[in-house]
């Protein structure tokens, strides 16, 4: 490694540039990636790539979802290794050349020498006894690591230890219960990814949000990160994680940590520094490193060209920090978009309560604003799925059978947000696993934590879990109602169409309460008495105010629109171009896309009026958003109708109009 470290100064905090002064020997320059480029992802079969190893320029690959290891040769062949799995995750290369594997849902640690057979664990055997390899229990085995004398190191993710398997025997290195404690009895909270930092051992410490050391002896100490719910960059002791979940070493001693959505990194500096060298918000794009964009990156392997992999699960392709250009003439992999019809086939729908075919009330829809738009200021977001409701403390049921992917899957314990995401439904506000009085329900896939009052502070479920359509989740807590979110993490879409719930019926056309018109300004065009035209020039803003309903529904539950237009009409009533739809809410928009889409005075939450100005004249759909004006400077002067639409999912629709006239 490039830099000996002062362990106290990085356990308690004092880190200043005084660190430089430490350096062992003068430090190497390090190169910079030029590119990040995408290799192979589902058109190759690949639906869920977690751990990632590289072997003489190979590339191999686990994938949670479908029980595969897999290699992706230099030549560009990828083919599944032999082999069934369950949950595979971490993999990792022995000095002999043979491949290592951690089966999370089986509990066992693999070896691929011809057919794969069990190192350590009994599969299907949950536990956290040492001693003999087959003896000795696992707790959802995550990361590997396999230092040059054979020694195995295990991430045991749900017992929160970090184990050693060595001379057929099983024993516990470090870590005794969930926790966060450095020092000679360390404790961790869901360690994933690990990585050999010479004799010692670098632990991705996700639920502490940091990275940990582990000594030989066992002892630990943070490394980096004081526990901020953040992608904070700067001096180790001051840098900020979100979910620290694979990490790499590269053979001149940067350290590689896939955090969240990003990628990051420590010691490209001559003094230790954590930063960013990813884009840190969810998505996918290639090209540039510092905008590249990934999707719950879970795995990383550097090559012997200091080359770095990512296994980017949600976006279920397998990546490359390049270091020089590539000449390879090869079509570059995206993710596959799955559509709303393709959903809907996968498997029946249901309700997420009982009866299953039961109609409930939609109490809210994709793409509504949420909080109060005021000023640039605000805090406001989009609607991420579908309300639901239902009953205080009634049991919430899962809609699809489903596996568990994301290690850390639940969030929110004990608040409103509460929730859990599996890999193509989210569920919200749900007390997970118990019942309306905070009892667990018994069900052993819940794994509760409690704090020293004896009381729960939190749940986890083990990364391989199954679950069936109509198995309870939890119970509904005061909101009342279950947040539903259809689609992959990263490419949710409108649970109406995805999911085509039994029995609902919706005849009533979306409502427009009025039309407003500004200029590029934001200043209101208005009229000089009711009812007479309203005089335009230069660039304008189409403002609607408008909101639908359900069958059933009560009147005063009011619902965001489904789509909106406009068209411009002549005096003769011929249209002067085709009817434009500019918002769709047929996926979930992007975050930053919320201004462009609602105007000021725009609100709605869990209490007060609910208004939904939309910005007509701007444009929202899946292939992206953006700014728009009726240029009335390409409209020859006279006598107009603006006709605003608005239509619901199901076809209903509606308009309204607004009398113009056009001068220069």
């Amino acid at each position: 490694m490039p830099y000996c470290f002062s362990r106290s100064l990085f356990a308690a905090g004092f880190l200043s540039l005084t660190l430089t002064a430490i350096s062992c020997r003068k430090p190497p320059i390090q190169g910079d990636f030029i590119a990040v480029r995408s290799l192979a992802g589902t058109e190759s079969g690949l639906v869920e790539p977690f751990g990632i190893a590289v072997k003489n320029g190979d590339i191999f690959v686990s994938d949670g979802e479908r029980g595969k290891v897999s290699t992706l040769s230099k030549s560009g062949l990828f083919e599944d290794v032999v082999g069934d799995f369950d949950t595979p995750s971490g993999i990792a290369f022995g000095p002999d050349g043979v491949l290592y594997v951690s089966d999370t849902s089986r509990n066992v640690i693999y070896k691929l020498d011809g057919e794969p057979t069990i190192v350590a664990g009994s599969s299907g055997q949950r536990g956290s006894s040492d001693g003999g390899a087959s003896d000795a229990a696992f707790n959802g085995p995550t990361g590997l690591a396999i230092s040059k004398d054979g020694k195995i190191f295990v991430s045991d993710t749900y017992n929160d230890r970090i184990r050693l398997i060595e001379n057929g025997k099983v024993t516990t290195l470090a870590g005794n219960s969930q926790g966060f404690a450095d020092g000679p009895s360390p404790r961790f909270d869901t360690p994933l990814g690990i990585a050999l930092w010479g004799e010692r051992l670098l632990v991705a410490d996700a639920g502490n949000r940091r990275i940990r050391v582990v000594e030989p002896d066992g002892s630990a100490w943070t490394l980096a990160g004081s526990g901020a719910n953040d992608h904070i960059d700067g001096f180790p002791g001051e840098a900020g994680f979100v979910r620290p979940t694979a990490i790499a070493v590269s053979a001149d001693g940067v350290i590689y940590i896939a955090d969240g959505n990003a990628i990051r990194a420590i010691g490209k500096r001559p003094f230790p520094f954590v930063e960013t060298i990813s884009n840190d918000r969810r998505g996918f794009r290639d090209g540039n490193p510092f905008i590249s964009r990934f999707n719950r990156p879970s795995g990383l392997a550097i090559d012997e060209r200091g080359q770095l992999f990512v296994a980017d699960s949600d976006n279920g392709l397998i990546r490359a920090f390049e270091m020089a250009p590539n000449t390879a003439k090869e079509v570059t992999s995206i993710p596959k978009q799955v559509s709303a019809e393709e959903f809907r086939k996968l498997q029946p729908p249901r309700w997420p309560y009982d009866p299953p075919e039961a109609k409930r009330d939609i109490a809210g829809t994709l793409g509504e604003i949420r909080g109060e738009l005021v000023d640039d200021n605000s805090q406001v977001w989009f609607h991420n799925g579908l309300d639901i409701a239902g009953s205080y403390g009634e049991t919430a049921r899962f809609v699809r059978s489903e596996k568990i992917l994301d290690p850390l899957s639940t969030e929110n314990f004990g608040t409103l947000r509460e929730l859990i995401r599996m890999p193509t439904m989210g569920y919200i506000h749900i007390r997970l696993g118990r019942d309306v009085s905070d009892r667990p329900f018994g069900d052993p896939r819940f794994l509760f934590s409690e704090g020293n009052d004896g009381n729960l502070n939190g749940v986890r479920i083990s990364r391989g879990t199954k679950f069936s359509a109509g198995e309870a989740i939890g119970t509904l807590n005061q909101m009342n109602h279950v947040h539903l979110i259809a689609g992959p993490t990263g490419s949710e879409m409108n649970a109406l169409a995805a999911l085509e719930l039994p029995n609902v019926r919706d005849s009533i056309a979306p409502t427009i309460e009025n039309i407003a018109l500004y200029d590029e300004n934001w200043r209101q065009f208005e009229t000089e008495r009711p009812g007479s035209r309203i005089t335009l020039s230069g660039r304008v803003r189409i403002v609607a105010r408008a909101y639908d309903r359900v069958d059933g529904n009560p009147e005063r539950r009011r619902l965001g629109v489904y789509k909106l237009g406009y068209q411009v009409i002549r005096s003769d009533g011929s249209p002067l171009d085709r009817l434009n739809w500019t918002i769709v809410f047929d996926r979930n928009p992007p975050f930053d896309a919320v201004r462009t889409v609602y105007a000021n005075g725009s609100r709605s939450g869990a209490t007060g009026e609910t208004i939904f100005s939309y910005i007509v004249t701007n444009r929202l759909s899946n292939t992206g958003f953006g700014e728009g004006r009726l240029e009335t400077a390409t409209v020859e002067p006279g006598n107009y109708t603006i006709r605003v639409f608005a239509a619901d999912f199901f076809g209903n629709q509606t308009s309204k109009d607004i009398q113009i006239e056009v001068k220069r």
